[in-house]
C-alpha cells in the first residue's frame, strides 16, 4: 500500500435531498476503496436550511466542522456549531445536524470500519 494524495472535490458526491434528509451531499474521501482498514473519512456539504435525519446507530463518530454555521442535536439540545467546532457522537446517541446559516455547512465525519461508508 502506498500513500495517496488527492483533492476532495475529485471524489464523486452522493446527494440526499428528500425524505428525512435535505440538501446534503456526501463524499467518501478515504475508505475501503483507498485501502483504509480501520476508518472511513467522509466530507459532507449541507445547503442552507439543509439537514440530516434524526438518527441513532451503534458506532461512534467524530465530526470536524470546516465551514458555515449550524446546529447539532446532542443530548436532546441543539448545540451551535461553526467553522472550527468539533463534536464526538458516541454510539447509541440520537443526533441530527442542520444548517442554520446562509452558506453551505461543510464538515468531515469519521466512522470506524464496519459502519456504512455513506
Amino acid at each position: 500500500m502506498k500513500t495517496q494524495v488527492f483533492k476532495a472535490h475529485e471524489k464523486e458526491g452522493q446527494t440526499f435531498d428528500g425524505g428525512p434528509a435535505s440538501g446534503v451531499t456526501g463524499r467518501i474521501l478515504i475508505g475501503r476503496e483507498t485501502g483504509a482498514e480501520n476508518f472511513c473519512m467522509r466530507l459532507f456539504e449541507m445547503a442552507p436550511e439543509g439537514h440530516t435525519p434524526s438518527h441513532t446507530h451503534d458506532w461512534e463518530h467524530e465530526i470536524f466542522f470546516h465551514e458555515g454555521q449550524g446546529e447539532l442535536l446532542a443530548n436532546g439540545v441543539w448545540e451551535p456549531v461553526e467553522k472550527g467546532s468539533v463534536a464526538f457522537v458516541p454510539g447509541g446517541a440520537p443526533h441530527q445536524i442542520r444548517n442554520t446559516g446562509t452558506t453551505p455547512l461543510t464538515f468531515v465525519c469519521l466512522v470506524p470500519r464496519g459502519a456504512p461508508e455513506l
